[in-house]
């Protein structure tokens, strides 16, 4: 069978892009599907997780471990995040999240059990002490039985909590890549994206994980903040080239409901959306030439780089085991998790609940994953990729080619100069325009019924 990208077409009328305007460039950021704001309780009907992980794979899981707590809230962040922790909040945090660990440990069962990779995310997860790092490796390795130092382990952190203590105990316990949100080199940039830093932290923060000789650096840039330019932004980029950032991820700025910027009434235009779509070409071209290649549309990783973790960290993956209250778990027939806002006053509810569980065992609230559902997230989650989808794969695991599965969404996006139509019958890639519109692709694979879901969402 041809691919959707070689396959004559019918005469359809005029093109996508003669008939009707563009979409726009930035709708989401599609870091998981279905969308949390999908997510609903799920009730009386609250299943056990014995009874989820029961027949799924667990030669290969995945282990991520949420810790949601901040110095601060940068000005764009719509994360399930809490400023501070007072009164011992991380000690009852960590409490909770060994019982959790416990009971998702049983549910597993007693048969053969192996993780092939890890990840602490937030939030900050060096906002604990190097003490508290000391014990989250505890339980992930006592709790959850995962053997930190002989799988890639992914930790985020944050210009002011880099400190070499906390950066000795990763090091120690095995961690391969250390991800730092920097967002901007250039001071007054922080400023405007509500991010109260300077460069001479940040690249305080950067000797220090250098030394700590963690394998891989990857460092966070936002372009799209207000008052930058493609001079400034450059430096940004040069800046961060300094330190041979093993990886590097560009993200375009979004303005989101309840966020800091969101209240100043700030957001997207047509203007905006050109000056972002320009920054994005400006940063790629400069990695490009500077010995990057290109892994989606956000992620670049230096071409001598070590081969150490997933090709993209999106924490996309079936039997993914997530601990803490804002991780999420992927089973092939639900995705499940704990509630979600980010309304400050709602967030320190939810973390306050998670601290005083006692009883682990059941999901509390999700979304099924039926056969269209699979076969969208397969799809949407590999297109988003440089390298493509396997169209052969696709069809040996669905029984069936995805442009009979999704002919209208595949033909828009071939129409519009998205698809590559010289890759041959068994790939389906994005040209590096489509890349570029990847958040406005993205959104076009969901199903009704998650749009619908995600539109009754109420944000809190």
């Amino acid at each position: 069978m041809t691919s959707f990208a070689t396959r004559p077409q019918p005469n359809r009328g005029p093109r996508h892009s003669d008939r009707e305007p563009s979409p726009r460039p930035y709708q989401q950021y599609v870091y998981g599907y279905p969308h949390k704001t999908a997510y609903r309780p799920l009730g009386a009907d609250r299943p056990l997780l014995r009874e989820l992980w029961a027949g799924e794979a667990t030669d290969a899981l995945s282990l991520y471990a949420h810790i949601p707590f901040c110095e601060y809230r940068c000005g764009f962040c719509n994360l399930f995040t809490r400023v501070g922790a007072p009164e011992e909040l991380t000690t009852r945090y960590l409490d909770a999240m060994a019982r959790q660990a416990e009971a998702v440990r049983a549910a597993l069962g007693d048969g053969p059990r192996r993780f092939a990779a890890a990840a602490f995310g937030g939030g900050t997860p060096t906002f604990l002490t190097a003490a508290e790092l000391e014990r989250l490796c505890d339980i992930m390795e006592t709790g959850m039985g995962a053997d930190l130092r002989t799988i890639p382990l992914s930790v985020e952190t944050s210009p002011g909590t880099a400190t070499s203590d906390r950066l000795a105990v990763l090091a120690a316990r095995g961690a391969t890549r250390i991800s730092i949100g920097v967002q901007s080199f250039v001071d007054a940039e922080a400023r405007a994206a509500v991010r109260p830093q300077r460069r001479a932290k940040v690249e305080t923060a950067l000797e220090a994980i250098r030394a700590a000789g963690i394998p891989v650096l990857n460092i966070d840039l936002i372009y799209g903040i207000d008052g930058q330019t493609e001079t400034s932004w450059r430096t940004s980029l040069e800046a961060a080239l300094a330190w041979r950032p093993e990886e590097l991820y560009l993200y375009p700025l979004y303005v989101r409901p309840l966020t800091g910027l969101g209240r100043t009434g700030t957001g997207s235009d047509a203007d905006w959306d050109r000056q972002r779509l320009r920054l994005y070409a400006a940063g790629r071209d400069q990695l490009l030439a500077n010995g990057y290649e290109q892994q989606s549309m956000r992620m670049f990783r230096r071409l001598d780089a070590p081969a150490i973790g997933p090709d993209d960290y999106a924490c996309q993956t079936d039997g993914m085991i997530g601990l803490g209250c804002g991780a999420r778990s992927y089973t092939s027939g639900l995705h499940y998790s704990f509630d979600y806002a980010v309304e400050t006053r709602e967030v320190r509810g939810i973390i306050d609940t998670y601290t005083r569980t006692t009883d682990f065992t059941r999901a509390a609230v999700g979304r099924r994953i039926d056969a269209d559902e699979a076969r969208r997230r397969h799809l949407l989650q590999s297109l988003l990729q440089a390298q493509g989808m396997d169209v052969a794969a696709y069809r040996d695991r669905f029984g069936g080619d995805p442009a009979e599965h999704y002919p209208a969404e595949l033909a828009e996006f071939a129409d519009r100069g998205w698809l590559d139509p010289n890759t041959g019958p068994n790939l389906l890639r994005l040209t590096p325009e489509g890349l570029a519109w990847s958040d406005a692709i993205g959104p076009r694979l969901f199903s009704p019924a998650v749009r619908a879901a995600m539109a009754a969402y109420e944000p809190r």
